[in-house]
């Protein structure tokens, strides 16, 4: 061999085959660990907490529910017991209707109360005069005391004509007088009247004192 052939070319480096696809080999990226077939199979996501709220507001329903029926039968016993009670009490043998008729012999004690005389039963005309020289009337008066308090009188007397026409009138009154205690008063009328005139008694106030 002559010294002139020029050197064989430098040997290129040959690209290595890559595994395919299909033959079901994954591919890495370069620097990832890889991961062993017979590795555990990855963890499930967690559940949402939606199931365990709507547990829980669906056992306070119910828990609130059974408080509610609990007290409404409790106030049910109440009601009935005390509707019993009052069955009870008016079927009780000392209740008496209010329009049964008393017994015989009963006396109210309102009934039992003295009643007071009227206050002109109280009060006596004993003369009525004209003075023959003025022409001025006045009336003697009498009385006493017929109720239980010591009072005072004022008894009004008017003074008419004889067609029954009132031409003046007067006043008498009295002192504090006892039960049981009398007075003589007069009532003089003011201003001149006819003859033939005579006295009668208007009114009578008792005055308890």
């Amino acid at each position: 061999m002559s010294d002139n052939f020029p050197p064989p070319p430098p040997e290129q480096p040959q690209p290595q085959p890559q595994p395919s696809p299909e033959a079901g080999q994954q591919q890495h990226p370069v620097g990832a660990p890889q991961q062993s077939p017979w590795a555990a199979p990855a963890a499930p996501p967690r559940k949402q907490r939606t199931g365990l709220i709507v547990t829980l507001a669906v056992g306070g329903g119910l828990v609130v529910a059974g408080a509610v029926v609990a007290l409404v039968y409790s106030v049910m016993n109440s009601l009935s017991d005390e509707l019993a009670l009052r069955t009870e009490r008016s079927d009780a043998p000392f209740s008496t209707p209010y329009d049964e008729e008393p017994e015989e012999g009963y006396e109210d004690e309102y009934d039992a109360e003295p009643v007071e005389p009227e206050a002109e039963e109280d009060v006596t005309l004993t003369k009525c005069t004209r003075d023959s020289l003025i022409g001025w009337p006045h009336a003697d008066l009498k009385i006493v005391n017929g109720s239980d308090t010591t009072a005072r009188y004022f008894v009004y007397v008017k003074f008419v004509d004889a067609d029954g026409a009132e031409v003046t009138d007067g006043l008498a009154t009295t002192e504090d007088l006892a039960p049981g205690e009398s007075a003589k008063v007069q009532a003089q009328g003011l201003g001149e009247v006819p003859a033939g005139m005579t006295c009668e008694i208007d009114r009578v106030e008792r005055d308890p004192v």
